[in-house]
Formats: structure tokens, sequence, C-alpha cells
């Protein structure tokens, strides 16, 4: 790569557009050895929303067509709906331009498999933005899981649980259509908890090798913002799944989007022959261990100048938030993609999670166990 700078070119520019839009703003100021990115151009279908948007994230210009603008720019972040996410990214990544892509990977499994091979055939990084295994506490508990601390890993449970689609009333959205989103609950939330625990234990416990899984849709409709009538609703509300691993480790996960009182609670805990470590989102700068002869877990406030990330930012004790993990993730990716190194999660790491989603579908399909073929 030059010395210039990377000219990024970001598809969306609503919620996510925001959290790497302000992710990348902040590297040059508290990543220094980051490389240097321009917010080149900004991609979305309406041209005046999108342009007060530009103005208010920082790209210098805009397009309505991403096949353009892909033609334009050295790093494309596709952080559209999940329907549009296999075309573009296959595109850029034909054009040998690198990819970062909102998770999940894809609508089904076969579109996360065309992502994943068009990855394999080109040398640029291809990336999918779980932004949750660059929380300083999570590189924490992998460390601590990868010493052995924790001794042989025998338990993993991790939830998902968010109340925005509690209310019956609440207006649908492409989020409550399969043909748009793929899945509810399971795609939403359930990919950060499979990538989540693969990232941790991944490494001591093997891949998943089986599933039972459980979907369930609570509301059949929902109002359109318009107050013209209901539509469909064709994705979960929630979802709950038993896995087994290649050690003989179980694994309990769910996720709802309808669990009144919880904001945005995503928890994970692993246990093993020799300690466990529990971690909530909830209280992101914090790890409950308990290891050796330990009677009770120790709360770790994962703070420290010496724990991962932290010394780019505040003295010890002055604590980070869920913005400081998309910072984390995109100097990690943008390092990848300047020294030309491979990346992790990848899109070959986020077919992985795909593979277990779609094994939670067909379990609920069928009423039985579903096994991963190897």
């Amino acid at each position: 790569m030059s010395d210039d700078p990377l000219r990024v070119g970001v598809l969306g520019y609503r919620f996510m557009g925001e959290a790497h839009s302000n992710a990348l703003a902040r590297l040059p100021m508290f990543f220094p050895d980051a490389p240097a990115v321009e917010r080149h151009t900004l991609v979305g279908r309406d041209e005046e929303a999108l342009a007060a948007a530009a103005d208010r994230l920082g790209f210098a210009r805009t397009a309505t067509d991403w096949e353009a603008a892909i033609d334009d720019v050295d790093v494309f972040y596709n952080l559209g709906p999940n329907h549009l996410h296999a075309e573009p990214s296959i595109a850029a990544l034909e054009s040998d331009t690198p990819v970062l892509c909102e998770k999940p990977l894809a609508r089904t499994l076969d579109e996360a498999e065309g992502m994943r091979d068009a990855a394999a055939d080109t040398d640029a990084v291809a990336a999918c933005a779980f932004n949750y295994r660059f929380v300083p506490a999570i590189r924490y508990a992998k460390r601590l899981i990868d010493d052995g601390e924790l001794g042989d890993i025998r338990q993993v449970r991790g939830r998902y649980l968010q109340d925005w689609l509690a209310d019956p009333d609440e207006p649908w959205s492409w989020r409550n259509d399969e043909e748009l989103a793929g899945s509810g609950a399971l795609g939403d939330l359930g990919a950060h908890t499979v990538d989540l625990a693969r990232f941790l234990v991944g490494d001591r416990a093997g891949e998943v090798t089986r599933v039972s899984g459980q979907l369930r849709t609570f509301t059949d409709e929902r109002p359109l913002d318009d107050d013209d009538g209901t539509r469909a609703v064709t994705v979960d509300d929630a979802y709950s799944a038993q896995v087994a691993y290649e050690n003989g480790a179980t694994g309990t996960f769910e996720a709802s989007r309808v669990t009144e009182g919880h904001k945005n609670d995503h928890s994970i805990a692993v246990h093993g022959t020799d300690g466990s470590v529990t971690f909530s989102l909830e209280r992101l700068n914090e790890l409950e261990v308990l290891t050796g002869d330990d009677r009770g877990y120790e709360t770790v406030l994962v703070t420290d100048q010496d724990d991962p990330y932290v010394d780019h930012w505040w003295p010890p004790g002055h604590v980070l938030g869920w913005e400081h993990t998309f910072v984390h993730e995109n100097y990690e990716f943008l390092s990848a993609v300047a020294e030309g190194r491979e990346f992790s999660p990848s899109f070959a790491d986020a077919y992985e999670v795909q593979r277990v989603l779609d094994a939670v579908e067909r379990s609920d399909e069928r009423g039985e166990w579903v096994t991963l073929d190897r």
C-alpha cells in the first residue's frame, strides 16, 4: 500500500454507519499508529438524506450507486441491510478491494458460502464486523482460556436479550422480513453469541458438531409507519439452542428481541475443569473470574494500562464504552489492510457462524438434533 490515506467507502449511514464513522474519526486521535484514512464516499438511496449524513459524518462525496463507489475507493464498508451483504461485498472482492461487512455475513448459508469463496479467491482482506471480539474484557478472558487457566472446557452459556420489539405496536421494519433480513433474533443477535463463543473456546473446545434449536414468533404482524395497515412478520422474535462441541463440551444459547426489561443484555459464560469466567455487555469493563482454589468469583476491572487496547485511552479505572469496540475493530481491520496480513473474524469465520445459525433453523423445522458435517 502507498503512504496515501486509505480512501474508505461506506454503504449505509444509519445505526452502523454512524458507529463506524465515529470510529474512523477517533482513530487518529487515540491510535496514532493506525493507517491514515479518508472518509471518501458515503453510499445510500435518498440523495437529500445522504447529503445531510455525509456532511454530519465527515464524508467528502456521496453516491447512490455502490458499484461506482467501489471503483473509487481503497476499502469498502458494507453496512447495509442483510439482503445487500452478498452482492456488493462479492463485487468488491472481485475487484480486489478489501471489505468489512456487518454481521450476520448473509441471509442464508448459500449466500455466506458465495461470500466465503469470493474472499478465498483474492488476497484482499475480507472481514466480518463482530465488534464484541474487541472488548478488552473479552480479550482478557480469551487469554485466560488459551493459557489453560480454566482447564478443559465443559460448558458455554450465551444469551442476548433485548426488548425493543416487546410492544406489539412497534412498527414493522426490514428486520421483521425474511427476504430482507434472513432471520430475526437468531441472525441479528445470535450471530454475535455464536461468534463470541467460537472466539473464546474454539481453540480449546473445537467447533460445534450438532445443534438442537427452537425459534418462535410472538407477534405475527406489525403496523406500518404510515398508519396504512399492517405487514406480516416473517422472522423469529426469539430462539434458543443446545449445542455440542468437538471436545464433548455443551453449550446453551438464546436470544430475544421481546424480553421486557433488557435493553442490550449480551452475556457469556465459560466453565472449565479448573475455573470459570462470565461477562456481561452491560458491565463491559468487568470480568467475573474464578480460578484455582477461589471459593467465589473475583470481579476484575479490565481498565489497567497493560490490558488489551486500554493504553490508548484513559488512566486506569476510567471506563470504556460500547463505541470503543468499533474503534478497536477498525484499528485492527485497517492495519491488516495496510500491512497486507490476515484479519479475524474473516469471511471464513463468519461462514462457520452461519453454519450454526442454519443448523438451528433446520433443527427447528425438523424437531430434532442436526449434525454439522465436517
